[in-house]
């Protein structure tokens, strides 16, 4: 009785692909990140204390704003 061992190992085209989505979804959430932290960054001390927000949170903010984007 013979076996046949098939792997479906990705090809190259595949990886490659895969590091281009890549690099597109983080410059994307780069981009989020960067217009958030710069809008946030643009308002009053007390425009933040209305929207509940500290200073000290908007890197926070921005962050994560820019990990949900892609």
């Amino acid at each position: 009785m013979a076996y046949v061992n098939v792997t479906n190992a990705p090809s190259i085209a595949d990886r490659f692909n895969a590091l281009l989505s890549a690099i597109a979804t983080r410059r994307t959430q780069r981009r989020v990140y960067r217009a958030t932290f710069n809008e946030l960054s643009a308002l009053s001390t007390r425009e933040l204390n209305d929207l509940g927000i500290g200073r000290s949170q908007i890197r926070g903010i921005a962050l994560e704003t820019g990990r949900n984007a892609a």
